[in-house]
């Protein structure tokens, strides 16, 4: 039996997640920020990361952005197929979520209409929207608004499958050194592997979606998320990149398969505030 939705519900969902993302850390990223500045050794280090609860404090208190940048929005929408939409354009109805969050949570719009044009579309729209089917009659939303300081710092490289894990820790690593401070560490690193050129990449970006206090269910792919983290903590970049040991908060990487002669990987970077927030209808 199939169950009917009126779009206006995944508006007025969209709208409330697009504000609470852009104003509240998620609480698995607020529990591994915690600990950072607990465990950070740098005395600079350490003086950063209370600057950075304190923002997040402030945020909150005063219903102010936690970044400046209050990034693209991208949204994932994994829906039931015993769904039936009613009342318009799902897309539509998801775009005017953003629109409506954006300018009521009062958001920077920083969405351009034409990549080379540069015309701002003033409302933050239109989103990146990513469907899946599933089983079911549940919608599951993620909304990850995404800045564009760590965006612009993410890589893909095409291996060949003699490259093997080493290829991708190098990989990984030769992101986050080119990276640097550019990406405002502590960072979450994404990682996607498999699949095709564009499937690694959307692999990498719900990679971050993923709770960072959570490792992958596949033996040596939770061997690699922790191996890359601890590798990755060495590199002395710490946090705002003036050294210590917390560069990263989480590497989180998720798999597919993939063709014989290839080995795709993408390494898609957050900054510190990494904000995702899901809701199921």
């Amino acid at each position: 039996m199939l169950r009917t939705i009126n779009v206006s519900e995944i508006t007025d969902s969209i709208k409330e997640m697009c504000i609470k993302a852009n104003h509240f850390l998620s609480p698995d990223m607020d529990e591994v920020m915690k600990k950072a500045t607990e465990t950070e050794e740098s005395v600079v280090g350490k003086q950063i990361l209370c600057q950075l609860q304190e923002n997040l404090q402030i945020a909150g208190d005063q219903m102010i952005p936690i970044c400046q940048d209050t990034g693209m929005a991208v949204i994932f929408m994994e829906i039931g197929q015993e769904i039936h939409f009613e009342g318009g354009s799902l897309s539509d109805a998801i775009n005017e979520g953003v629109r409506r969050g954006y300018e009521e949570g009062y958001l920077r719009k920083s969405v351009v209409k034409d990549p080379i044009e540069r015309e701002n579309t003033k409302d933050n729209t239109p989103a990146v929207i990513h469907y899946e089917m599933t089983e079911g009659d549940k919608i599951k939303i993620t909304v990850a608004p995404k800045g564009f300081g760590s965006e612009n710092m993410s890589r893909i490289f095409m291996l060949k499958p003699s490259d093997g894990l080493e290829g991708v820790k190098n990989s990984v690593l030769t992101a986050v050194k080119d990276a640097g401070p550019n990406a405002c560490p502590p960072m979450v690193i994404g990682v996607g592997i498999g699949g095709t050129f564009e499937k690694c990449a959307l692999l990498a970006k719900k990679a971050l979606t993923r709770e960072v206090t959570e490792h992958s269910s596949i033996g040596y792919v939770r061997e690699l998320e922790e191996d890359l983290l601890k590798e990755i903590n060495e590199l002395g970049i710490g946090p705002g990149g003036l050294g210590g040991k917390i560069t990263a908060l989480a590497v989180n990487i998720e798999t597919f398969p993939t063709h014989i002669a290839g080995l795709p990987v993408a390494i898609n970077i957050c900054c510190h505030v990494n904000r995702h927030i899901v809701k199921v209808i």
